[in-house]
């Protein structure tokens, strides 16, 4: 399901919600090489909207196929992108990779696995975004339930996504403002989304949310 972490202009009230978890991503440009790749650099990019000629129910529809299979790359041809780079990592517990009252409940009730990963996608026009996919495992299904009934209202704080310095990029943060979460037996997948560099439109970051969600862990 889709949330707003904030009021407009994005972010949340200080201290709960999206706007406290920032990651690395900064001034990102893509450039295309002689070969038809991109790259990344520090130049200016161009910015060209991306949702034309693009059917985003399609799109979401099939990208999910190949998203239950495993296949992110798959999944994002659907939007006309693909992977730049992509970074995973596990962790042994929650409360230490969330904040805002998502900590607290991982206080009293912890985690029972924690698997992050973070994409750079881009498209043929130098438009890149970022995609943050978590897996929150618990010891039942009830567990898991009253998890995602928190994290999915406005304001209540995050799993903190990983960081993009490792992906290369510097920062860009959260909002929070494309927001897809899952369940998935005693485990939640929660994918967010942002564009960080051209333009990337709100739709297609919402279907890439969508998709990521999909991914199993």
């Amino acid at each position: 399901m889709g949330r707003r972490i904030g009021g407009a202009g994005g972010g949340s009230d200080p201290g709960a919600g999206k706007a406290g978890a920032v990651v690395a991503a900064g001034v990102l440009a893509v450039s295309l090489t002689a070969g038809g790749g991109l790259s990344l650099g520090g130049g200016a990019s161009t910015t060209v909207a991306d949702s034309a000629g693009v059917n985003l129910t399609r799109a979401k529809s099939e990208g999910r196929k190949s998203a239950r299979n495993g296949d992110a790359d798959g999944a994002w041809r659907q939007l006309n992108m693909r992977t730049l780079k992509r970074t995973a990592k596990p962790a042994l517990e929650c409360v230490s990779h969330s904040f805002g009252q998502v900590r607290d409940h991982f206080v009293r009730n912890p985690c029972k696995s924690l698997d992050r990963t973070l994409f750079a996608v881009a498209d043929d026009r130098g438009n890149v975004a970022v995609v943050s996919v978590a897996w929150v495992g618990f010891r039942n299904r009830r567990d898991a339930g009253e998890f995602k009934k928190l994290i999915d209202v406005h304001g209540t704080g995050d799993i903190s996504p990983l960081a993009t310095p490792l992906l290369g990029l510097a920062d860009i943060r959260f909002t929070g403002l494309n927001y897809h979460s899952r369940p998935d037996g005693t485990t939640v997948v929660i994918a967010e989304t942002e564009s960080a560099s051209g333009q990337v439109s709100r739709e297609k970051l919402d279907a890439l949310a969508d998709m990521a969600s999909w991914l199993p862990r």
